[in-house]
């Protein structure tokens, strides 16, 4: 109705992800008058609880981020289905894989007018070479056509390499298809410190552990020039994927004496802080990955795998150094070449915090987003008050 603030409803498979990527993007929308909710599942209660802090209404929902069983997944179609038809948003944004196709689906079978689909990089379905992949990939395909197929919708991607494969496949047409780099950094928290330097640089890998974003690759880095860096990780299981490196392995690394391992850590302008060098060998199918627009917010030299998402932050030989994927010895090569060279390191630190400043702030992803948000509604027939 004229006058009501706009329902403006984020779904997202897990609460943590959303406190981590969306949650200041969600508070900038009810700043601007909109009445945000979030659907998502109960996985992680701290997270939920958080969410619940910040007095936003949360919905529930039985969506597993990596469960395949057919009669679960069915299910929460379904439940979608049931909260829209109920709640009646105004805006729907969907955000990863699941959210989009499976919102997407009940979106369709409620007649939902404003839509935005979120794709945090093309992950384990389009990157991995697993037959199990395959094969979903030649499920998903087709429907990711008919869920971007109505007329009010939009697919953000955070990648120019992201968007061009969905072109290329058909999965969505170009008028429908946005550019919006990344999550966003917020540049007045992560800020560039002078570099530390005891007896030796550290050389740090953050994130989630799993195998694609490349954690034995970063480990075989640290076996191959032992006693000239420290090697620090820094993330969490995810227990549920296929790729997941069990913080068991972990330990056994650093019982080795291969790695340091801190395990999550909240207060990651810190540890960027007490690093040298960030190395991140993914080969997942990033978006951009946060972490390295966070680490060169903070004036950090990155090394990163020339593939989608990681080279739209890290540009070869300005802000850090991008080698093939999988390539443990260019890897190795590059991360010598910065433990060996402190200048080259802080002239690239120097750079990343201009990149960043340029094109990847939190400010930028924020008035963008909502700038869609508006466009979608007015074409949608919202009336504003």
């Amino acid at each position: 109705m004229p006058g009501e603030a706009p329902k403006l409803l984020y779904v997202v498979n897990i609460p943590r992800f959303f406190l981590s990527h969306r949650m200041s993007l969600a508070l900038a929308a009810r700043q601007r008058g909109y009445d945000v909710q979030v659907a998502t599942s109960l996985q992680d209660s701290d997270s939920v609880e958080r969410i619940r802090d910040q007095n936003l209404r949360l919905h529930p929902i039985p969506l597993s981020q990596h469960g395949m069983n057919p009669l679960v997944e069915l299910r929460t179609i379904n439940a979608l289905r049931r909260l829209y038809s109920g709640l009646k948003p105004d805006l729907i944004h969907h955000i990863s894989i699941k959210p989009v196709l499976y919102g997407g689906i009940a979106a369709r079978l409620t007649r939902q007018r404003a839509i935005i689909h979120a794709m945090s990089g093309l992950g384990y379905v389009f990157a991995s070479r697993e037959r199990r992949a395959s094969l979903l990939r030649q499920v998903t395909r087709p429907l990711f056509r008919a869920v971007t197929g109505c007329a009010h919708n939009r697919m953000i991607f955070q990648n120019a390499d992201d968007r061009q494969f969905f072109l290329k496949h058909g999965m969505i047409s170009s008028e429908k298809a946005v550019l919006i780099r990344g999550s966003g950094v917020d540049e007045k928290l992560f800020t560039a410190q002078a570099e530390t330097l005891d007896e030796l640089p550290v050389v740090l890998f953050a994130g989630r552990l799993l195998w694609q974003k490349g954690i034995g690759e970063f480990v075989e880095v640290a076996r191959r020039l032992r006693g000239r860096a420290r090697f620090r990780v820094v993330g969490y299981e995810e227990a549920t994927s296929p790729l997941n490196v069990s913080a068991a392995r972990l330990y056994a690394w650093a019982d080795e004496g291969l790695i340091e391992w801190l395990g999550k850590r909240d207060d990651m302008p810190q540890v960027y802080a007490e690093s040298n060098i960030v190395c991140l060998p993914s080969t997942y199918g990033e978006g951009v990955p946060k972490v390295l627009i966070e680490a060169a917010a903070c004036g950090r030299a990155c090394v990163t795998t020339d593939t989608p998402g990681c080279r739209e932050i890290v540009r070869h030989g300005e802000n850090g150094l991008l080698v093939p994927p999988e390539d443990v010895d260019a890897l190795a090569a590059a991360v010598e070449r910065l433990i060996r060279d402190p200048a080259l390191r802080q002239e690239m630190g120097a750079k990343g915090r201009q990149v960043v400043l340029g094109d990847f702030t939190l400010r930028q992803v924020i008035d963008e987003t909502l700038e869609l948000y508006k466009e979608l509604l007015d074409a949608g027939g919202y009336s504003w008050s």
